[in-house]
């Protein structure tokens, strides 16, 4: 099967690596030419244009920062959806709104083309090793045909249901992390103000009750204070609207989630759109005149974990 990729971004870019890693048979596009090139010189094929490689290729992949790019990247006139014909698959990898991947999923299947949603899970250093967690949603026949394409990419392979079920999960868990980062300033500050070593409270949480993926993850880039997490305060805020506008769609009132939110527009504001997410905790560093940090912290987190063959769970 050949495979387009489009968007080599923070997360694309690894997928993409991933499968050209093992032999796929790959061809790219992305705005930068730097990036392009990379994927080049290390064997993959280029595409002028998104219909181009739509038309070159059987399965074509989407991971963009946001759905009006993906709406742009689809919808214009060299676009994805005038290259597709029947039977190619469409994979949305952005993290992105379920009611707007459904209105391309119709355009796509007028084409005679399988829509499908991709998202992943589990932060970047996991995904340059095909270690994510990956959920997917739409037919299961297709789900199955590209299998083996999702096992390369990632590790834990979750077909969801019917197509936008994966980006209404996608969207859920990155609400869940959002407020557990929000919550490990305010656990940190009062470690610190308690004189506690910050060391064995890594290890304490990490032991308890009170752990998650993103203090065993973001912790130690916040102890390190590099911060960098390879994931930026506007793409939360993006994340967050989604999980806002989902509920306000349900109709179900949020309580937690609209302060969470202005803790990361506040964050935003401070350091600006491009910061490192994990950033939002030096809000309550800055307020109290504190560091968080601690020796023995990576500046970037790397995925210890050998690479190893994905499988649906």
């Amino acid at each position: 099967m050949k495979i387009g990729f489009i968007g080599l971004g923070n997360v694309g870019g690894k997928l993409a690596s991933s499968l050209l890693r093992n032999k796929f048979d790959l061809t790219v596009r992305d705005l930068e030419e730097k990036l392009i090139n990379n994927f080049k010189d290390k064997g993959a094929k280029v595409a002028s244009t998104p219909k181009e490689l739509a038309e070159k290729t059987d399965l074509i992949i989407t991971c963009l920062p946001s759905p009006k790019i993906c709406s742009e990247v689809m919808e214009a006139k060299e676009g994805i959806i005038n290259g597709l014909s029947k039977n190619k698959i469409w994979l949305e990898m952005s993290t992105t709104d379920e009611s707007e991947v459904k209105r391309l999923g119709k355009l796509v299947l007028n084409k005679g083309a399988i829509p499908l949603d991709g998202p992943v899970s589990g932060g970047c250093h996991r995904a340059a090793t095909g270690n994510i967690a990956i959920f997917v949603g739409g037919e299961r026949n297709s789900f199955e045909k590209i299998l083996p394409i999702l096992n390369t990419m990632g590790r834990k392979i979750l077909h969801t249901g019917k197509l936008g079920t994966a980006s209404i999960l996608k969207v859920i868990t990155n609400y869940l992390a959002s407020v557990h980062l929000a919550a490990l300033g305010e656990a940190w500050t009062v470690a610190k103000k308690s004189n506690l070593n910050l060391n064995k409270t890594f290890k304490g949480i990490a032991a308890s009750s009170g752990n998650s993926f993103v203090h065993e993850t973001e912790s130690q880039v916040i102890l390190n204070g590099s911060y960098n997490i390879n994931f930026t305060m506007d793409l939360v805020q993006k994340d967050m609207k989604l999980f806002d506008e989902l509920s306000k769609k349900l109709k179900v009132p949020l309580e937690l989630s609209p302060f969470v939110l202005d803790i990361f527009k506040d964050a935003k504001k401070k350091y600006g759109s491009r910061a490192w997410s994990s950033m939002v905790v030096k809000r309550l560093e800055d307020k109290f005149g504190i560091n968080f940090r601690a020796s023995g912290f990576p500046d970037e987190l790397v995925d210890e974990e050998k690479e190893e063959k994905g499988y649906e769970i």
